[in-house]
């Protein structure tokens, strides 16, 4: 589905055209988020109620209309000579991926000429979603390069480096995701329940979690590992910066850490003043694209909804493309 290009898109001048359905009443970002965890169990949940929508509007995403006082505004353009698409969270979804691919090609090809397309992927490609491996051997294999892609860093990837060098995250890792990732390279994790009911059992789980931990390291390409050591923190590009997870307000770029770049909520997201440049992320999955004066987020909780989403910046405009 495409929406945005056909059914919503921002105006240079900050107001937007919203399709017909945009008179739903809107959620503010922390009611949304009550409804989320931090793990794939608690999102399970929360998109198996429909994310609180009702039936007739199930199948269409939208903008809730955002009112800017006048000193709010701002024109956020991106490069001349560039068309960026953002793309929100995968979580091994390859076969989202590949189709919001090829939309885009699609898309590109309207392009005028000397406008070059360009993807910035936020992170979170692997975990969740059985397609993890698959997801990486898509970007490995160079079917992107065409759009000469920028890579970001994602928590998600943090914790599979993180595991790759500690046998011992395995089983914090597998709670929050990294158990699918394992199954795509062919291993099943141990069984967490059973190492809980006595000290033998949790040594059987440690010593399991080793073999899985040496027999990971032996399957992990050398450039899938490669591909996940060289992501990047961040990407500025014109008024735009990307990021996974956001940004600590009142802290300059050059001094943000890399925990809360990959991890950050709320104080980020319920941060009413503006940052330098506008923010795209993904990182805290929603119902809806969320766009307003400070921040574009675009994770739509993909590896379930089967809604990969991608922000497509020209000039002053913005618009959306999903599966």
């Amino acid at each position: 589905m495409v929406f945005g290009l056909e059914m919503l898109n921002m105006r240079s001048d900050g107001t937007r055209n919203m399709p017909k359905n945009g008179d739903r009443s809107s959620k503010s970002d922390q009611e949304r988020l009550n409804f989320f965890g931090r793990t794939a169990q608690a999102l399970r949940r929360r998109i198996g109620r429909g994310f609180g929508r009702g039936a007739d509007d199930a199948d269409v995403m939208d903008v809730a209309p955002q009112t800017f006082a006048p000193n709010a505004r701002r024109i956020i353009s991106a490069p001349d000579g560039l068309c960026l698409y953002a793309i929100g969270d995968i979580h091994g979804r390859r076969d989202l991926l590949e189709r919001l691919t090829q939309m885009i090609e699609e898309d590109a090809q309207s392009l005028p000429e000397g406008v070059k397309p360009q993807i910035i992927f936020l992170g979170d490609y692997i975990d969740r979603g059985l397609q993890s491996k698959d997801v990486i051997n898509f970007f490995t294999s160079g079917a992107v390069d065409q759009f000469d892609p920028v890579f970001l860093m994602g928590n998600h990837e943090e914790a599979l480096l993180r595991f790759y060098q500690e046998a011992t995250f395995g089983s914090q890792w597998a709670r929050y995701g990294g158990a699918e990732t394992l199954y795509s390279y062919g291993l099943a994790p141990p069984n967490q329940r059973a190492s809980l009911n006595s000290h033998t059992e949790m040594a059987a789980a440690r010593n399991a979690w080793t073999k899985v931990w040496n027999e990971f390291r032996v399957r992990l390409p050398a450039e899938h590992l490669a591909f996940f050591q060289n992501l990047q923190p961040y990407h500025v590009a014109g008024d735009y910066l990307f990021v996974h997870a956001g940004v600590r307000p009142g802290v300059a770029l050059d001094q943000q850490s890399m925990r809360d770049m990959l991890w950050i909520r709320e104080e980020f997201l319920d941060d009413p003043q503006d940052f330098p440049q506008m923010v795209v992320h993904g990182h805290t999955p929603m119902d809806t694209v969320h766009y307003d004066h400070r921040r574009l987020g675009l994770d739509t909780g993909a590896f379930l909804t089967g809604k990969l989403t991608a922000a497509r910046l020209t000039g002053t405009d913005v618009a959306f493309l999903s599966t």
